[in-house]
């Protein structure tokens, strides 16, 4: 799949002129909007028909280099492991083909009233059934 790439601006950074450590939280929000648009699911796709995958996790969050204004971060996204309630996504940013940031994220799919759901069955079986295939290939 291709890789999301995101252009770092200036209010982005702090008074050092470095990008704030925020900002890469956001990024990977970003790069998994993308990952599933990419996949043939808009995040408004779950929200039209009452569904939410929050965050419920960050884990491994390394910041290994620094950019600034101007730099262009490739972001790699891969589906870590999924298990139909519980999906864990992983992060690699580059700069340069340099390590600047990796990190994971987890996240859960609720309905409007806040109950979990389990993805398959009627609830977006397809997108089930692809994340299934990406985690199997990571094995």
């Amino acid at each position: 799949m291709e890789n999301y790439y995101h252009n770092v601006q200036y209010y982005e950074t702090d008074k050092m002129g470095v990008t704030h450590h925020s900002n890469y939280i956001r990024w990977m929000e970003e790069a998994r909007i993308d990952f599933f648009k990419k996949l043939g699911f808009d995040y408004l796709d779950f929200e039209n028909v009452g569904v939410f995958s929050p965050v419920v996790g960050l884990n491994n969050i390394r910041y290994k280099k620094p950019s600034t204004v101007g730099d262009c971060i490739e972001i790699i996204v891969n589906v870590k492991s999924y298990n139909r309630l519980i999906l864990e996504m992983h992060y690699i940013m580059k700069k340069e083909n340099t390590i600047i940031f990796e990190g994971e994220s987890s996240h859960c799919f609720i309905k409007e009233n806040g109950k979990i759901i389990k993805l398959g069955d009627e609830n977006f079986k397809s997108l089930h059934e692809k994340l299934l295939e990406l985690t199997n290939k990571d094995e």
